[in-house]
């Protein structure tokens, strides 16, 4: 480096670099110009001084040194290197790749430029050169054990385990008797972990056995040793030393599932699905009162039971395990009992015992076959967990009920306002659940749940302004939105941009999804650090199941949630094209052409004055903020785009939603929403084919699914209505679709009206089938619209198979009820079948603001003149939506009228 140079430029040029590693910047720089001064078209310093200009955010300057310093030195492999960092830092890792290659032509040797390039192969998960970049490093560095180590994880990430394994034994081989030192025993003991872990992947399993008794004295994290051991003697048929083991691992950590579960398996009593016989019950039961004796102490061994008996025996563990929780007030014992309700009969076994619960302490201030009277507060944690179940079988009335009586006990305990909101939440009155929310907030300002809730609710309610201001609470620098995306708040990012989806603001819904979408990109991003510090730490075991889960990262909910609303977005905005509004807008489309670019012109200008404005100000602000010398506060660039509005000018919404649907047929083939997507999204950009394959995918993962059903009958009463095909593609499609035909069971040799009337027939008890059926039959006949309407209306509402002691539930759910209001008032566009609906389900949903329900908040508003038009009030968020919103994703579209081949 710097060869070329005198001794005096040469000596500069190693403190440009040095300034680099040191993070001296200015210091660089000031030497960089010094050399550049005398030799102006030195290649190799223009590079690193653009590099050292990269890092202080002068990145259009650093690209042009970079660049300029290449083509004055071409072949130096400090230039090439440069530039591949350049592309490095702005993650296009692909040329990154090419600039290091076309360096390593130059310098086929230089370690480092090997490790960077090898780190990139990593993280682009480029298996066959990721393995020869690590070969290529341990050939010229055999001494170094990060060089062994990154050449065995190579192999192992290409799935070649055994390779691994023998380049692992030959490090081994490499190493003194007494290795290791004592600085290095837990990295060691790591590598031996992994290498174990590796064997058992393999499945050589006595040998992993061997191995750690051989190497037991050498690892030491004798826990993760432990577990290993009772796994592998497991999976050997070694169930009696597998048993001692893991009865040591709960006799150091009793409440940890997974050691009962290995406990169970080396018993012969472990069911992946749960199920078991009489007689495995009977010892299942036995077991656990036995490990009770032992672990009186462990909340596990008194819940895990719950699980497997039933009858008689599940009331009375049951009632063992609610009884001392009641006493002692635990707010959350209603979410651990919560799964039992998946489970046949068990719900009915537990209302049972807790109203004969509460009855009794109601009664004789005692629990049942007690003298010993309890605290008063267990009749208030009683009602708590009698309202919660109520709640959860669909008994709005009665968990009120329940709750308010509790309040009205003891009105200081702040779960019950929290647990009274999510009751009213469920029954379809979001604006008194938000007004409940922040009651139980202001009860304890410095509980960030409590805080974080009352978000929820808010914004679940469309109270977008308090929302925010509420959120910021609990944020930073009075900044909320910097903060809260910072933190990455995904829960809070997603929430606002349903509500703003809601409300039509399409820009800052997709501002928010977006946001979302970035906070994947950054998690990506953040594991490239972590290539080159697990393999110096031996975290090896860590680091590859990082690797595994950073390749899943994108079927998380959270992001196949936010790529949905941005699809959604973009479809909207492709149906409902944004429209100049302004006065500014509508004297532009009046101007001529000439005229008008050049007033775009003078608009491009002020918004780069106004940012570069803006940017002035946040450095100004940044050299003013220095609380210490040498330290500077952390400052946020300015958002020039609050509202999103620039996202919504875009040219073709379609080809943007596209590369989000691609990224969730990746990631989330097996969501029904994702291939309602694809059909709806193709459809419109009339890809026939693949809005088929949407429709074959759809129908593998769930035919009965109302909205496969209506994608269905859509596409092929769509195609139906083609002429005959006259281009070459349009034949080719044509032939596809006849030679895909004979495999759609729903369609053989029935016309469309039949395969409906089928569907109705066979779902006729179902709201949400007969209510597809009907769409249908509008679709296919649009002259029988009132007979679709009345299919609709004689939809009966009956009784769940399995009733209350307190009261009856029926099937029909709030949102299936909303989603056919929707239907008939913007699809059917009738308002009498709306208005009819709407006030037979206010009966079934009396709590329900969205039907104006006769015990709503909204009624009561009504009532008292106090509703306000602001958007922030929340009782006007579910009211009847526009007829614009016919465009809807489940389904409820009106007939594609330009599509062709």
């Amino acid at each position: 480096m710097g060869s070329s140079l005198p001794p005096k430029e040469a000596n500069l040029f190693k403190v440009i670099v040095k300034s680099y590693e040191t993070k001296q910047y200015k210091k660089g720089l000031k030497a960089a110009d010094a050399v550049l001064k005398k030799f102006p078209e030195h290649g190799e310093t223009l590079s690193m001084k653009g590099l050292t200009l990269n890092c202080m955010d002068r990145k259009s300057e650093a690209y042009e040194l970079v660049r300029r310093g290449l083509k004055n030195d071409l072949k130096s492999h400090v230039c090439w290197h440069v530039y591949g960092l350049l592309y490095r830092s702005d993650r296009e890792y692909r040329e990154a790749i090419k600039c290091y290659r076309n360096a390593l032509k130059i310098d086929p040797d230089n370690i480092e430029i090997l490790r960077d390039l090898s780190l990139l192969q990593a993280q682009m998960r480029d298996h066959t050169g990721f393995i020869e970049t690590r070969q290529q490093l341990l050939t010229l560095k055999p001494n170094h054990r990060m060089n062994w180590i990154g050449f065995a994880v190579s192999h192992h990430l290409s799935s070649n385990v055994s390779k691994a394994i023998d380049i692992l034994e030959a490090y081994e081989g490499t190493l003194e008797d007494d290795y290791p030192p004592d600085n290095e025993r837990y990295e060691h003991g790591e590598m031996l972990l992994y290498k174990i872990s590796l064997l058992e992947e393999c499945g050589l399993l006595k040998k992993a056995l061997e191995e750690m008794h051989k190497k037991e004295a050498k690892i030491v994290d004798k826990l993760a040793y432990r577990e290993q051991m009772a796994s592998i003697l497991v999976k050997l048929g070694c169930l009696e030393e597998g048993e001692k083991i893991y009865r040591s691992l709960l006799f150091m950590n009793s409440d940890n599932y997974r050691y009962f579960i290995g406990l169970q398996k080396c018993l012969g009593l472990y069911s992946e699905k749960g199920q078991y016989t009489s007689d495995e019950i009977e010892r299942l039961d036995a077991f656990y009162k036995s490990l009770k004796e032992q672990y009186s102490w462990s909340s596990a061994v008194k819940r895990i039971p719950l699980d497997f008996l039933e009858g008689d025996n599940f009331r009375e563990a049951a009632d063992c395990y609610v009884r001392p929780l009641l006493t002692k007030g635990v707010p959350s014992l209603f979410s651990d009992l919560s799964p039992l309700y998946d489970h046949p009969g068990k719900a009915c076994i537990l209302e049972e015992l807790f109203l004969q619960l509460e009855d009794s302490i109601r009664m004789t201030g005692s629990f049942p076959g007690r003298t010993r009277k309890e605290p008063p507060s267990t009749l208030v944690w009683t009602l708590l967990l009698v309202s919660q179940h109520f709640d959860r079988r669909g008994q709005h009335a009665i968990a009120l009920a329940k709750i308010d009586e509790a309040i009205e006990h003891t009105p200081t305990v702040i779960d019950l306002y929290s647990v009274k909101g999510r009751i009213l939440k469920h029954a379809g009155d979001l604006a008194a659940a938000a007004s409940l929310a922040d009651e139980a907030r202001s009860m304890d300002l410095a509980d960030r749940y409590l805080n974080s809730e009352c978000v929820m609710r808010m914004l679940q309610a469309d109270q977008v302004g308090f929302a925010e201001k509420t959120a910021l609470l609990f944020t930073k620098d009075g900044d909320q939105h910097n903060n809260l995306h910072d933190m990455q708040c995904m829960w809070y990012e997603l929430a606002s941009g349903e509500s703003y989806f809601r409300q039509g603001d399409l820009g800052r819904a997709l501002k928010k999804f977006l946001a979302v979408e970035k906070h994947y990109a950054d998690m990506t991003e953040d594991q490239f650090d972590f290539h080159s510090y697990c393999l110096r730490k031996m975290t090896l075991r860590a680091y590859v199941s990082m690797l595994k889960f950073q390749d899943k990262l994108h079927s998380h909910e959270y992001f196949h949630k936010a790529a949905a609303g941005v699809i959604r977005c973009y479809m909207k905005l492709h149906d409902f094209p944004i429209r100049a509004t302004t006065e500014e807008g509508d004297e532009m489309s009046r101007l001529p052409p000439s005229q008008r670019k050049k007033l775009r012109q003078k608009q491009k200008k002020a918004e780069a004055r106004a940012k570069k404005e803006a940017d002035e100000k946040t450095e100004e602000e940044t050299s003013s903020s220095t609380s210490k010398p040498g330290k500077r506060q952390h400052t946020r660039s300015v958002d020039v785009d609050p509202h999103g509005e620039k996202l919504l000018q875009v040219e073709d919404p379609l080809l943007e939603a596209t590369k989000y649907l691609k990224l969730l047929q990746n990631n989330s083939a097996s969501s029904l929403e994702t291939h309602i997507l694809s059909f709806e999204l193709n459809m419109r950009k009339q890809k026939i084919l693949l809005a088929f394959q949407a429709v074959k995918q759809l129908l593998k993962l769930d035919e009965n699914n109302p909205d496969c059903h209506r994608c269905l009958i859509r596409f092929f009463h769509k195609v139906s209505s083609f002429p005959a095909p006259v281009t070459d593609s349009a034949i080719l499609i044509w032939n596809v679709l006849e030679a895909e035909l004979p495999n759609i069971s729903q369609l053989h040799g029935k016309s469309l009206n039949v395969i409906n009337q089928s569907f109705l027939e066979k779902h006729k008890d179902s709201l949400m089938h007969r209510a597809a059926a009907a769409e249908m039959l509008l679709v296919l006949e649009p002259e029988k619209k009132l007979e679709a309407i009345k299919l609709i209306e004689d939809s009966p509402n009956k009784l769940a198979p399995v009733n209350g002691a307190l009261g009856p539930v029926r099937e029909w759910k709030l949102e299936d009820c909303i989603a056919v209001h929707k239907l008939l008032k913007t699809v059917f566009i009738n308002e009498n079948a709306a208005s009819r609906w709407k006030a037979r389900c206010a009966e079934y949903f009396p709590y329900s603001t969205y039907f104006g329900g006769c015990r709503s908040s909204a009624v009561a508003f009504s009532v008292n003149h106090n509703v306000q038009n602001a958007p922030e009030n929340g009782v006007l968020a579910y009211q009847e939506t526009k007829s614009e919103e016919s465009h809807s994703l489940n389904g409820k579209l009106q007939a594609f009228k330009d599509l062709t081949i």
